[in-house]
């Protein structure tokens, strides 16, 4: 059975639900991140980046990955103008993590309640292996989105799941999300960002093409800035003109990523949802806006990632770990993992940052990154866990 894959999107989530646990905030411009005081260095000279900024925040031209400092002086400007000024607000992963957990309770019970398994008299072994039934799975991309298939056909009736689910989350989390329905995880991924702030997109196997094409090329996943100069370049700025290229000739711009590249263009993406049954594992991972060596950022991403890893071990049924991974994938999408087991089991935060920023180290330097790689994802991991 064909599926319809959905990807929702929580809207400016880390700044929307402070918005909502400070409802005297509402509407207001919301800039979650690094501290933008540095001490010793006055107002407005923090170290560090936007994680996350809510709409208003955005009309100022403030977005995530902006050096904090920026998007404090674009702060004061607006107020200059008479405009309120941004509230600037750490990151609360403990919180974000929690909702986050709930979020994907209120999917799955909106996905059950639409599609019910059936009584397993009624199903024989051959209509099992023949999916005229399959349950519907989610699966959590990062902690503010996540994709899940859909076991029908009927675009009307995947719009129907959709608009139930954005309207329990609204209901039961008082957060908007932004969903994406097409016939595979890549189309319904950037379907979901194209009518932000709690949108809906379908996109239908036969409007794939024509969906695609008007697209700017750096909208596809995974092309960053570097590939973006390169098609530039070679005029090459929308999606309809990547398509010119023939595989060769992509091959040789970009070797192995090019044939991906050039499957993105015509809308062929992967449709396999994978959810764990058994937690063998507890991780998280981000991809950076723009591939970076900037050290401080890096840094502070991977503590925000340690922070989310551990507020979820916490609410497991799990009171140890052993073993840490870090993954690292670079720009040209190399990735190399490390792992350290700890000679005694723990469930400290302390340690988990300690002992990931020992394996991140090597990566930052010549030791494990010897031709200067920028880094496009981290991802942190706990596994024996007991």
């Amino acid at each position: 059975m064909n599926k319809v894959i959905a990807h929702l999107d929580m809207d400016a989530f880390f700044a929307s639900v402070e918005e909502r646990e400070n409802p005297r905030w509402q509407g207001l411009p919301i800039v979650v991140g690094a501290d933008p005081h540095s001490t010793g260095s006055g107002q407005g000279h923090g170290r560090g980046v936007v994680s996350t900024a809510n709409y208003p925040a955005r009309k100022y031209g403030i977005h995530s990955a902006m050096p904090i400092s920026r998007a404090w002086k674009l702060s004061e400007e607006a107020a200059a103008r008479g405009e309120p000024k941004a509230i600037f607000l750490p990151v609360n992963g403990k919180l974000y993590s929690e909702v986050s957990d709930k979020i994907c309770v209120v999917i799955k019970s909106v996905l059950e309640q639409i599609y019910p398994p059936p009584p397993a008299s009624t199903l024989s072994a051959s209509d099992w292996r023949a999916g005229k039934f399959a349950p519907a799975k989610l699966e959590r991309a990062s902690i503010d989105e996540c994709y899940f298939a859909l076991p029908t056909e009927n675009y009307s009736l995947a719009e129907k799941t959709a608009k139930e689910i954005k309207t329990a989350v609204k209901t039961k989390e008082r957060l908007t999300c932004s969903i994406g329905l097409g016939p595979n995880k890549l189309i319904a991924k950037i379907a979901s960002g194209k009518n932000k702030p709690d949108g809906l997109t379908i996109v239908e196997p036969d409007q794939v093409l024509d969906f695609l094409a008007p697209l700017l090329v750096r909208e596809l996943p995974g092309v960053g800035p570097k590939t973006d100069q390169q098609l530039a370049k070679l005029k090459i700025n929308y999606i309809r003109e990547l398509r010119r290229l023939d595989a060769e000739q992509v091959q040789k711009l970009f070797g192995k990523w090019g044939a991906e590249l050039l499957q993105k263009a015509y809308g062929i993406g992967s449709t396999e949802i994978t959810e764990e049954y058994e937690t063998k594992s507890i991780g998280e991972q981000e991809t950076f806006m723009q591939d970076t060596l900037d050290s401080l950022y890096i840094n502070e991403r991977l503590a925000w990632l340690a922070t989310a890893v551990i507020a979820r071990f916490k609410r497991s049924e799990f009171k140890t770990f052993r073993t840490l991974v870090l993954t690292i994938r670079f720009s040209d999408f190399k990735t190399q993992t490390r792992s350290h087991t700890l000679s005694t089991p723990t469930s400290e935060l302390k340690i988990l940052k300690t002992e990931a920023l020992k394996l991140l180290l090597p990566f930052l330097d010549s030791r494990a990154n010897p031709n200067k790689k920028l880094i496009r994802l981290i991802g942190v991991r706990i596994e024996k866990l007991k």
